[in-house]
């Protein structure tokens, strides 16, 4: 395809390491993911980080630690803020945990979180914020995080689609309480599959770790502040304390982890220049709503809403899409209220999401990719200016 969605980013490196995990004969996590945690945490600035087998898994035990603390644990029918515009499994655990979601409305030119609904979304139940950073463009944290204080709730980061953004100064996904980040292949780096989540509390961190690895202490320091250690080593190595998973990563990928992070940096830099062209092309074209970039954006890809107020045929622009080979698709999971499986849910919409349900409808986004697009770019401008004349 001309200009495809999403893109590889591996090189030999990446081969390599593979190569050596593989002759290793150890496939399981080991050296090479704690390595990786470690050079993870670091990165960001974090104290600990955990790796887990997905994005998806990376929020599911995140959401499930917060059940498990000692003090001020969540329960069943709690209420959780979230966005209505993410992917599905940024919601999917806090359903599958009993919680209640308050659905806020996004800013249609960030399609984040309206941080002016916190207040009225606010009740005595509310118990959490998931923040949900999107397509790379940070969302308002620094103001949810404010409120998550000031209300004593938990703040949750899912920065799955955000990894290098910053705001404030301040790298997105160290924010919250518990920070979840992926490393799918269309990711901004890539593991295959893989997730991570970061987090400064000691407690969460040994939580999420009993979490992944079926509830069990293997783990776990003799110190940890989650039980206390008993006299017989043959029970101790087959403990349970926590009804857990197994969402344990591979070897493999803890290895390639290692690479893509050194890669990180110029990752982003070729994203953030393909940024600044679309940008120059398409800001102030009173027919495209683009993304106002909040704080600097990662750029994981380039949203376009077909202006409302200027009625077009979003039919006949994927099909000029379609013809001038780009790829396309719905912003993220697009209204997540939209779609069948929230008659699942326990859930209540707070004030109208008339913005999420245009971006649904009139929206969709292009890939991004760390290296050059100025031809796919340029393509895709002279394609949207023809078929929105």
């Amino acid at each position: 395809m001309f200009y495809e969605l999403a893109a590889p980013t591996w090189g030999e490196e990446e081969v390599e390491a593979i190569q050596r995990v593989v002759k290793s004969g150890r496939f399981t996590m080991g050296e090479n993911v704690a390595a990786f945690e470690a050079a993870f945490a670091n990165y960001f600035g974090a104290k600990y980080a955990v790796m887990v087998n997905s994005g998806s898994s990376a929020n599911l035990v995140a959401v499930a630690a917060l059940f498990y603390k000692k003090e001020r644990p969540l329960q069943r029918g709690d209420e959780v803020i979230v966005p209505a515009i993410s992917w599905a499994t940024t919601y999917h655990p806090l359903q599958q945990y009993g919680l209640k979601l308050k659905f806020i409305d996004v800013e249609l030119d960030t399609l984040n979180m309206d941080v002016s609904k916190l207040e009225q979304a606010l009740t005595p139940r509310t118990r959490a914020i998931m923040a949900v950073s999107i397509l790379g463009n940070p969302a308002a944290l620094d103001v949810m995080r404010r409120f998550a204080d000031e209300h004593g709730l938990y703040f949750i980061e899912d920065n799955c689609e955000s990894m290098d953004a910053e705001l404030g100064g301040k790298k997105t996904g160290t924010f919250g309480d518990l920070n979840t980040f992926s490393f799918f292949f269309s990711h901004h780096i890539s593991t295959m599959e893989g997730g991570m989540v970061l987090t400064d509390d000691l407690e969460l961190y040994h939580l999420v770790k009993a979490m992944r690895a079926h509830g069990w202490t293997r783990d776990l320091p003799h110190d940890t502040p989650l039980y206390q250690r008993g006299g017989n080593d043959h029970f101790e190595a087959y403990r349970f304390i926590l009804p857990g998973y197994n969402v344990r990563p591979l070897e493999m990928e803890g290895a390639v982890g290692l690479e893509q992070l050194k890669k990180l940096p110029a990752f982003t830099e070729a994203r953030r220049k393909n940024l600044a062209l679309f940008q120059s092309l398409f800001a102030g074209d009173e027919r495209f709503i683009i993304q106002r970039e909040n704080g600097k954006s990662s750029c994981f890809s380039f949203t376009i809403i077909l202006n409302p107020k200027r009625p077009q045929d979003r039919k006949a622009v994927f099909a000029a899409l379609t013809e001038a080979d780009i790829g396309f698709r719905i912003i993220t999971g697009g209204c997540f209220l939209r779609h069948d499986v929230i008659k699942h849910y326990d859930y209540e919409v707070v004030g109208g999401v008339e913005n999420a349900n245009l971006a649904h409808d009139q929206g969709f986004f292009v890939g991004n990719h760390p290296f050059p697009l100025d031809e796919q770019i340029t393509r895709l401008h002279k394609v949207l200016d023809a078929a929105c004349r």
